[in-house]
Formats: structure tokens, C-alpha cells, sequence
């Protein structure tokens, strides 16, 4: 099953990550922390082409980082003070971690989840991109 969303995955995110090693190892870390917070990760994929356009070093104007612009208040939150937010792997175990905790919070309400994420509760702006996203260019119906 991971192998056939794999493959799928790499040849869906060529146009945004030419190089097939390096969006191998990308689609591969996704996949493990979406899992591991029991998120489906084309869903990951969606929120990290809204936040970051796939660019592991982005970094925002109030301070967001990585590819799911996690601010670093979260690493006393749910981390360590010394965690690098820019490393690939730490940036997705934190953006899934705190996915699924709105998640929870939302009674599964994704709409309002995302809203949280993005810190924008109320608009609907971020949950429509996200989602637009997903269905457009992610969505594996399983």
C-alpha cells in the first residue's frame, strides 16, 4: 500500500520537486509521520503545498518555519528548545502532532481544524485552500 502511494505521490509532485531522490525521501518521511499521528498524508501533502509550496526552508514573516510552518513556541509545547524546525523530519512529526491535535480539539471537524492550524478560526479562507489543494492534486480515495 505505501509503495503504490509512493509511486503514485512522486509522479503527482514532479512539477513542484524535480529531483526523483530527493522527493522520494520527502514523500517517505510524510507518509511515516502522517501515519504515526493517524493522518492520511495526502492531507499532509495538501497543508504543506498551502504553507510552504514544498520549500523546507521557508520561513515567514511572523516566524513560521519549514515546510508546515510551525512556530517555535510549539517546541516548549511539544518539543525541546533546541529542536531544529528547518529539519525535514522534526518540521513533519510537529506538524502532524499538531494537526492531530486540532483535530481532536474539532471533534474531527477538518474545516475548523485546519482554520486552527493556520491560526485563522472563523475564516474560511485557509481550510477552502487547503482542501481545494487536496482534491485537486493529493486526494487517494481509500
Amino acid at each position: 500500500e505505501a509503495e503504490v502511494w509512493l509511486l503514485d505521490m512522486s509522479t503527482r509532485m514532479r512539477r513542484f520537486m524535480p529531483d526523483e531522490a530527493e522527493r522520494l525521501h520527502f514523500l517517505r518521511k510524510v507518509h511515516r509521520e502522517a501515519r504515526r499521528a493517524e493522518l492520511k498524508p495526502d492531507l499532509v501533502i495538501a497543508v504543506i503545498h498551502a504553507e510552504s509550496l514544498f520549500d523546507r526552508f521557508a520561513l515567514s514573516s511572523v516566524g513560521a518555519q519549514g515546510v508546515m510552518q510551525i512556530m517555535p513556541f510549539w517546541k516548549n509545547e511539544i518539543g525541546r528548545p533546541d529542536d531544529n524546525l528547518m529539519d525535514l523530519a522534526t518540521n513533519l512529526r510537529y506538524g502532524c502532532t499538531i494537526l492531530r491535535y486540532y483535530l481532536d480539539m474539532e471533534n474531527g471537524n477538518l474545516r475548523r481544524a485546519l482554520a486552527r492550524y493556520n491560526g485563522s478560526l472563523g475564516s474560511h479562507r485557509y481550510p477552502d485552500r487547503v482542501t481545494d489543494y487536496w482534491y485537486r492534486f493529493w486526494y487517494v480515495n481509500e
